[in-house]
């Protein structure tokens, strides 16, 4: 009998190509996009090269100092790091690093920018960057103030050339040349706080990074020793900034200090909604599973009515199954196959152009040195986002075409 379905099914899409084509783009536009933005969400939030350990990991980004009508909205500075953040007993590690500068350098006549981002020696132990050469500088190189660099691949290509081997080599970085003492694989610009051209020991930056005031250019990453120990390293850095002092002129303007410890999704919701408190990642995700299915309810009435519209012109073959004694179930079945055939099909579509689209983006530089695609587990959930698709889709038109009287639907009637 299901043979016999799918014959019929595909006879039926044939038969009226300018609907099976509506049909068809609806279902593959919607889960292209539906693709495409899970595999960049997957992209942005999951382990990847080199934030593999998201999990156990807190980011200490935003710093807000609100009094006496005045509010300040930065990165936190290496002062008020160093002296509430580093005294934390919960953490397994942590490591102190500035937001990315971007600097010109120049090779044969040709401007090359990079961005640049300076960091402590425990940077490369809290993350798991790939290295093809040499290794990390030391904390032996940061406290030494040694003029040494880690470069990615694409600044080793653009710098030296085809060159295998740029150990050793000096590059230029705002007028002032480092020893290249290791290679790491490209890091996409979307991981916005390990991402850079060029990393480089904290202790080269030009400006006074020791000055106490709490507003700056740095960043934090604590690392726990596993999951579960997340909530206890919030409570212990929320009890350190308790009786915090602003220190300097600050203390004239600034009552109130905001500084959080959030996990890597927090981080960018913190970003977006400015929240001065504790973030809800079940609320959010409550309201971006909402959206989704909001999405996905648009394309599913337009084939719901494309559907009924099928019903109206099968009217008369309807009649004469149900006359030679079709029963209801056996006519809901029948369109459900077709329904999802048709959805299948479609899935495929989407498939193919949300594979075109990320290969696109990759290779664009829209975002740079990304590597977008789409993994195993967004196949499975888009798998089952078709499925649910052509059953909410086709159910209310089968249930109507199952309850069309025999004779009326022997005239042509309607559902």
């Amino acid at each position: 009998m299901l043979k016999n379905y799918l014959k019929i099914a595909w006879k039926v899409l044939l038969r009226r190509k300018f609907f099976t084509f509506i049909s068809l783009f609806g279902i593959s536009f919607t889960l292209m996009i539906l693709m495409v933005a899970t595999a960049m969400v997957n992209h942005l939030f999951g382990p990847e090269n080199p934030e593999l350990k998201t999990d156990r990991m807190l980011y200490v980004n935003r710093l807000k100092m609100t009094g006496n009508g005045y509010t300040m909205n930065s990165n936190p500075g290496y002062y008020i790091l160093d002296k509430y953040v580093r005294p934390l007993k919960t953490p397994q590690d942590m490591t102190f690093y500035t937001s990315d500068y971007s600097y010109n350098a120049y090779v044969n006549n040709r401007k090359l920018p990079l961005d640049v981002r300076f960091t402590d020696s425990n940077f490369w132990n809290v993350l798991d960057f790939e290295f093809v050469e040499g290794q990390p500088f030391s904390k032996g190189d940061v406290d030494g103030i040694s003029r040494v660099a880690v470069i990615n691949e694409a600044t080793r290509q653009n710098y030296f050339g085809n060159s295998t081997n740029a150990l050793g080599k000096f590059i230029e970085v705002d007028r002032t040349k480092y020893k290249v003492v290791g290679v790491v694989k490209n890091v996409a610009a979307n991981r916005l706080y390990t991402y850079a051209d060029v990393w480089l020991p904290y202790t080269n930056i030009k400006e006074d990074y020791r000055k106490p005031q709490f507003g700056g250019s740095f960043e934090a990453i604590i690392l726990a020793n596993s999951p579960s120990d997340i909530d206890n390293i919030k409570e212990e850095f929320n009890q350190a900034f308790k009786n915090v002092i602003i220190p300097g002129p600050d203390a004239a303007n600034y009552k109130s200090v905001y500084l959080h410890a959030d996990t890597l999704v927090e981080t960018y919701i913190r970003g977006v909604t400015s929240a001065e408190g504790e973030i809800s990642i079940t609320m959010f995700f409550t309201w971006v599973t909402l959206g989704v299915l909001f999405f996905m309810l648009l394309p599913t009435i337009n084939l719901v009515n494309i559907n009924i519209s099928r019903i109206i012109e099968r009217a008369s073959e309807i009649g004469v199954r149900k006359a030679f004694g079709a029963s209801s179930a056996t006519l809901v079945g029948q369109f459900l196959v077709e329904n999802m055939i048709l959805t299948l099909i479609g899935g495929a579509l989407g498939l193919l152009l949300a594979q075109g689209v990320l290969a696109y983006i990759n290779s664009s530089g829209i975002i740079p040195y990304s590597n977008l695609a789409i993994n195993p587990t967004i196949f499975a959930y888009s798998f089952l986002i078709c499925i649910v698709f052509g059953f909410l889709s086709g159910v209310y038109p089968a249930f109507k075409m199952s309850k069309l009287h025999v004779v009326a639907a022997l005239k042509g009637g309607n559902v």
